[in-house]
């Protein structure tokens, strides 16, 4: 939104940082990137999120670069600074792995994969970190007129980073228990054979909720963080000393937000070792 002489107001800053890089198909039958929120709504479901695909991917390959080069320089006798803090991150994996499986559930997959999650999901948390309008800004010169450049405040990748787990879910139910075993679980319990129906709806919305209560509450704790520094910014538009008084608050939620970004990654990385133990166990 903008005012009668062009500039954009309060909300109309607001709701250009919350705004994604949309390319999809627009209701005439062309294809493009979509100018403005209304635009990209219009274009339904298929249209693609291009900046939180390429800041998704692209911290990851980074993350991957950064572990291929550790793993490549890996000395037993002389280990880097940064071995030794990637080493420390793996056992801690691997401890919260041990903790939470049983002796019986064996599977060496599972803490590598929940330390891939943590890194992961703390890269894509860590960019709220920049201020709200260098990349935006500096990427809108190159034409780009949206650009989120957290991954973890769109929904789409926390309910798709949350449905690969599901999918893991599924898959190592019934790869551990067996169809018939895993279908007894959803329904027969927990009140035995003659309320199967009813068993079997408690169990599949028990099921469900995990990737939904996994993804949104990434989403939704990074999601309000980063409103909170784009209502932090705009104090420097105010004044003087509203500008000044921002930076200090800017400063302040920014230290409080490493421990936000932090705790989100591994609480998303916990549920996940949670919820594959569930997956291992026999009930």
């Amino acid at each position: 939104m903008a005012s009668e002489n062009g500039e954009l107001t309060g909300a109309g800053y607001i709701n250009h940082h919350l705004t994604n890089l949309t390319y999809g198909q627009f209701p005439d039958g062309t294809w493009g990137f979509a100018h403005g929120a209304e635009e990209a709504a219009s274009m339904g479901f298929m249209a693609i999120h291009v900046d939180s695909m390429m800041w998704s991917l692209g911290l990851g390959v980074v993350m991957f670069l950064i572990f291929r080069s550790i793993a490549k320089g890996f000395s037993a006798d002389k280990p880097s600074k940064v071995q030794c803090f990637v080493e420390s991150l793996f056992e801690m994996a691997q401890d919260s792995k041990d903790s939470t499986f049983t002796k019986q559930a064996k599977n060496e997959w599972i803490a590598p994969m929940a330390l891939t999650i943590f890194v992961w999901v703390f890269f894509m948390n860590l960019m709220d970190l920049l201020p709200v309008d260098w990349l935006p800004e500096a990427l809108k010169i190159a034409g780009f007129e949206y650009m989120k450049i957290v991954p973890s405040t769109d929904v789409n990748v926390a309910l798709g980073t949350a449905l690969a787990v599901f999918i893991m879910i599924i898959y190592y139910s019934l790869k551990v228990k067996g169809p018939v075993e895993f279908g007894k679980e959803l329904s027969l319990q927990p009140f035995g054979k003659y309320l199967i129906p009813f068993n079997l709806v408690l169990e599949l919305v028990g099921l469900l909720a995990k990737p939904l209560s996994l993804g949104l509450r990434l989403f939704g704790n990074m999601y309000a963080g980063e409103l909170i520094f784009i209502l932090i910014a705009m104090m420097y538009s105010a004044g003087l000393g509203l500008g000044i008084l921002g930076g200090f608050a800017q400063l302040g939620w920014a230290i409080f937000h490493i421990l936000v970004i932090t705790l989100q990654a591994y609480i998303f990385m916990m549920l996940t070792i949670v919820y594959l133990s569930q997956a291992h166990e026999h009930h």
